[in-house]
């Protein structure tokens, strides 16, 4: 060691050493001031040594650290060590340890994390086949207060009240979200609330022919369902819904339908 290095305070020597690969040297450092009860740079120094135990692949020893860190409670450390091990347990598929760790983010209750672990929860939720806790953790995200994770909490929720049937309520989140989102998340927003008026506009052709409207009616909102649906990707519905009309018992309305079919022919 250097006497420059011997001046320089421990944490800092711990990272330069990191940088130029010396793992080892750096663990040495930091595993000293993660021991030490008292020592003012305790939590920030096991995050440190979660971080360069993973990188020379000691996974355990690794957690071992930043449940160290954690145990502290440090609104910084403590937040990064449990997006630590969370992140870990994820990458691993271990679900339960994961979310345990992600609610231990919730629990330190700092700001900048809050929003990230609500998606990660909401991510789990969806795995799991549990989408109404995945919107209530979407929501969450959507309200902590951060602009950039709360646009891609609303771009998620959106996605999921559309797959689950619920085209409206996801026209109104995103219409939430464009009064917050920052301007470059703008434009993917437009698209999306786009996609949930197409649903819409599905929902609302199909139900006008269900109701069954006068044949005129029917027919131009047999032809618009079936106009629509490819826009999202539904080409055997659109089918499906062509053959509906061009086949129906009503002579009236099946003759509407096939002159309407007949325009591309």
């Amino acid at each position: 060691m250097t006497f420059s290095e011997l001046e320089t305070p421990p944490l800092d020597t711990a990272r330069r050493l990191a940088e130029r690969g010396d793992l080892d040297g750096a663990a040495a450092i930091l595993s000293e001031l993660a021991a030490d009860p008292d020592g003012p740079d305790r939590a920030q120094a096991a995050v440190g040594l979660a971080v360069v135990l993973e990188e020379r692949g000691d996974v355990e020893a690794a957690r071992a650290a930043a449940r160290t860190a954690l145990a502290t409670g440090h609104p910084e450390y403590a937040a990064q060590a449990a997006c630590h091990l969370a992140q870990g347990f994820e990458r691993e598929g271990r679900a339960e340890q994961a979310r345990a760790a992600w609610q231990a983010v919730l629990g330190v209750g700092t700001p900048a994390y809050v929003p990230l672990a609500h998606l990660a929860l909401a991510r789990l939720a969806v795995r799991a086949g549990q989408p109404d806790e995945a919107e209530q953790e979407l929501r969450a995200a959507m309200a902590a207060g951060d602009d950039r994770l709360g646009t891609h909490a609303a771009q998620d929720l959106a996605d999921l009240l559309i797959e689950h049937g619920e085209p409206g309520e996801a026209a109104g989140v995103l219409m939430d979200a464009l009064e917050f989102a920052p301007a470059e998340e703008v434009p993917g927003l437009r698209v999306q609330l786009g996609i949930a008026h197409l649903e819409l506009a599905c929902a609302e052709f199909a139900e006008t022919v269900e109701s069954g409207a006068d044949p005129r009616t029917s027919a131009l909102a047999i032809e618009l369902l079936a106009r629509t649906l490819p826009l999202r990707g539904r080409m055997e519905d659109a089918d499906r819904v062509w053959s509906y009309g061009l086949e129906h018992a009503d002579e009236t309305l099946a003759a509407e339908v096939r002159l309407r079919f007949q325009r591309d022919a």
